[in-house]
C-alpha cells in the first residue's frame, strides 16, 4: 500500500460567521491510500481556533504517517492521538480501500438512495437581516428543525430574532437549537438561558467555553434548557475521561469525529452516553464533501430519527463533486450522480 496527500484550500460562499470570528476559507488535506489496484480517499480537516491538532507540525505528521505507510512499517508505530483529524482522515480512507474505493464506506439505504437522514438548517451569525434571511430562505426550504448560532453579537438582538421566529411557528411546527460556541461567560449563562427558555428552545450547545467543567456541571444542573456538550470533548479520550458525563451530566453530546479523534471515537462515545441515557447526535466539523461522506454514511448506520447537523456540504464554491445532495430538509446520496475527484487525484 502507497499513501500521499494534498492540501486544498476551501472557500466559503459567504461569510460564516462565528462567535470566534469569521471563517471565509478553510485548508483541508486528503490522504489517499493504494493498494495497486484501487485508491481510498479520506480527509484531515481542522477548525483553526477549535482543533486540538498542533498547526505547525501538522504537515511533518502527514509526511511521517505517509512514509510509515509506504516503508511497510504497522500503523500502530505512529501516535496520532494529538492529531485527532489524521486519525479521522486515515481511518476513512482505509474503509474506503477496503471497499474498492468506491467511496461507500458503510452500505445502506442511504448510500442505496432509499432513505435520506434528516438533517437540521443552519443559520451562520452576522447582521439580524443576514441571520433574518437565512432563517426566511430555511423555513422555504421545508426546514422544521434550525440550529442558530448566538453569541457573537449582541444577546438582545439575538434574543428578539429568536423571540420573532418563535412567535411564527409554535415548537409542533419549528424545533429550535441554539448553539454558543462557548460565548456566554459563566458569570452570565444560566440568566441568559433562563431568559432563551421561555421561547421553547430544544437545546443549547456548549453555553460556557471548555474546561470550565464545575461552571458547565452547575449550568446543566440548572438549565431550563437541555445543554449539549460539544467543544467539551475535543481532546478527550473516553478510555480516561468518560467521567467527564458522569460529573458534567448533560443532556446532549454533539460528536464531530474529525475533532474527537474518528468514528471509533465517536462510537465510544456513544456507548458511554447512551449507557448514562444521554442523547446525542453528529455533526460534520466543515469537511468538504469527502469527510462528510463518511460521517453521513456513518451516521446513516445508526438508525435514528433526531435531525442531524449534516448539512454544510453547500458551505463551499469549490467542493468536490458528490452523490450528497439536500432535498426537503433532508441529505441524500443520489445513485445517480458521480463522484469527480479529478481535483484529489
Amino acid at each position: 500500500m502507497k499513501a500521499r496527500f494534498k492540501k486544498t484550500i476551501l472557500n466559503f460562499r459567504f461569510d460564516a460567521g462565528t462567535s470566534r470570528g469569521v471563517l471565509r476559507h478553510k485548508p483541508s488535506y486528503y490522504l489517499l491510500l493504494n493498494d495497486g489496484s484501487n485508491t481510498g480517499i479520506g480527509e484531515c480537516s481542522t477548525i483553526k481556533g477549535l482543533s486540538i491538532d498542533p498547526e505547525e507540525t501538522y504537515e511533518q505528521q502527514l509526511e511521517e504517517l505517509c512514509k510509515t505507510i509506504n516503508e511497510g512499517k504497522p500503523l500502530k508505530t505512529i501516535d496520532l492521538s494529538r492529531y485527532p483529524s489524521i486519525a479521522f482522515g486515515l481511518e476513512t480512507a482505509l474503509l474506503d480501500l477496503q471497499n474498492s474505493g468506491k467511496r461507500i464506506l458503510y452500505e445502506s439505504d442511504f448510500t442505496n438512495g432509499k432513505k435520506p437522514i434528516a438533517i437540521n438548517g443552519l443559520i451562520w451569525m452576522g447582521n439580524p437581516d443576514f441571520m433574518q434571511n437565512q432563517i426566511s430562505d430555511k423555513i422555504a426550504q421545508g426546514y422544521r428543525c434550525i440550529k442558530i448560532k448566538i453569541g457573537a453579537i449582541d444577546f438582545e438582538t439575538e434574543y428578539n430574532l429568536i423571540q420573532k421566529l418563535r412567535q411564527q411557528y409554535s415548537p409542533n411546527d419549528l424545533e429550535i437549537r441554539l448553539d454558543a460556541n462557548g460565548g456566554f461567560t459563566a458569570n452570565e449563562a444560566l440568566a441568559k438561558i433562563c431568559k432563551l427558555a421561555r421561547l421553547n428552545i430544544h437545546s443549547l450547545e456548549q453555553p460556557i467555553k471548555k474546561g470550565q467543567i464545575e461552571e458547565m456541571s452547575y449550568i446543566c444542573r440548572n438549565s431550563p434548557i437541555p445543554i449539549a456538550l460539544d467543544e467539551e470533548l475535543i481532546g478527550l479520550n473516553t478510555d480516561d475521561d468518560s467521567q467527564l458525563l458522569d460529573y458534567i451530566q448533560p443532556h446532549y453530546i454533539i460528536l464531530k469525529p474529525s475533532l474527537i479523534g474518528g468514528i471509533s471515537m465517536a462510537e465510544k462515545w456513544i456507548s458511554e452516553a447512551e449507557s448514562r441515557h444521554i442523547g446525542w447526535w453528529a455533526t460534520s466539523a466543515l469537511e468538504s464533501n469527502i469527510g462528510l461522506n463518511a460521517i453521513a454514511q456513518w451516521t446513516a448506520t445508526k438508525h435514528t430519527q433526531m435531525p442531524q447537523g449534516l448539512g454544510t456540504g453547500q458551505l463551499y464554491d469549490n467542493n468536490i463533486p458528490s452523490p450528497l445532495e439536500i432535498k426537503e430538509a433532508a441529505l441524500h446520496y443520489n445513485t445517480q450522480l458521480k463522484w469527480d475527484i479529478n481535483a484529489i487525484i
